[in-house]
């Protein structure tokens, strides 16, 4: 570590001059002071800090920051965060989407941005709907959602933010809520301490468009019961009174909620971050009556070269081969014509 980083900072050090305007209740809020308060725990300075948006409710995210930020266009943040993170990989780059501007206009640019692995950490707010252009149904809205765009309710299956990330090769996916400010400084610490693409997911509410959204899985009254919070190395319990586990069915080939004094402790799964089929069946916990949803760190396994150490290896056998404009303008198959 340098002199410079060893300052101590606090939530102040990142937070900008700006006047924060997001509708009163908004998610956004939790979301915001709980980076700006985990950011100097990590080590981070706001000199080697970004954060990339692209166009939506999130993505005023880094006017807030006391950082470097761009506020690019619709669904093209992991596109500018590639090239921030390969011209200087010292830095730590951060990009803020939506489920509109994620996985809508920005599906194929966030793909490949996970699939080449680039070190981003990733964070979608998800709130199943479009805010900042007033309600329409967004990707991950449910059947039959009614809006202004689908006014006799949305016919679209629903896109797993979860699920997508995996599909498109991610080696560290996340997930927490916008109202757990215990949690989400465990998996912005984990995201940030992994080497490659982060994607977390944000379960965010939306109050004016889509409240109440996850009530059922983050409301107070029943959170204990339909969260499955994750650690790894330690068995898949949950429960008011950790009652209730997670095993494996052979039948369904599905995991399957049980009592804990029915089954037996020691047929409740044991989670192991590094386990890709297993992650998989986390990332469809929620979808059926009864189950939990999970949170936290579903799946880490860093590859051990990055993406940004390859293409700078290329960059560097390139340059050690020409080294001059004309070298490279004229080698390989030239040709004249007279």
């Amino acid at each position: 570590m340098t002199v410079q980083d060893q300052r101590s900072l606090t939530i102040k050090d990142f937070t900008s001059d700006q006047e924060v305007r997001w509708c009163p209740g908004c998610g956004d809020y939790a979301i915001l002071k709980c980076m700006q308060r985990t950011l100097p725990s990590l080590g981070a300075t706001p000199e080697n800090t970004v954060f990339v948006s692209g166009i939506g409710c999130s993505s005023r995210f880094p006017y807030y920051m006391n950082t470097y930020g761009f506020h690019t266009i619709h669904g093209r943040a992991p596109a500018v965060a590639t090239g921030l993170k390969l011209a200087n990989p010292d830095l730590d780059v951060w990009v803020v989407t939506g489920d509109g501007d994620g996985l809508s206009i920005g599906g194929n640019h966030l793909l490949h941005a996970i699939r080449r692995d680039v070190d981003l950490k990733i964070l979608l707010f998800n709130n199943k709907i479009y805010g900042l252009t007033k309600g329409q149904y967004s990707p991950t809205s449910e059947v039959g959602t009614r809006s202004p765009s689908t006014p006799t309710g949305s016919v679209d299956p629903t896109i797993d933010p979860i699920s997508f990330a995996l599909g498109a090769g991610a080696r560290f996916v996340a997930r927490t809520v916008d109202t757990a400010q215990k949690h989400m400084p465990e998996v912005f610490e984990a995201a940030h301490g992994f080497k490659g693409a982060a994607f977390v997911e944000i379960l965010q509410n939306c109050i004016v468009y889509n409240d109440a959204t996850w009530a059922p899985f983050t409301d107070k009254s029943v959170a204990a019961d339909r969260q499955l919070l994750l650690k790894d190395g330690e068995k898949m319990i949950f429960g008011a009174d950790d009652d209730k586990g997670i095993v494996f069915d052979l039948e369904t080939f599905r995991l399957k909620v049980v009592d804990v004094a029915e089954a037996g402790a020691d047929a409740v799964l044991t989670h192991d971050v590094r386990n890709l089929n297993i992650a998989r069946m986390l990332a469809e916990l929620g979808r059926r009556d009864g189950e939990p949803i999970a949170m936290g760190v579903l799946y880490a396994d860093a590859a051990p070269v990055s993406y940004e150490q390859a293409v700078l290896a290329q960059v560097k056998a390139a340059t050690a081969k020409a080294r001059t404009l004309k070298d490279v303008m004229t080698q390989g198959e030239t040709w004249t014509v007279s």
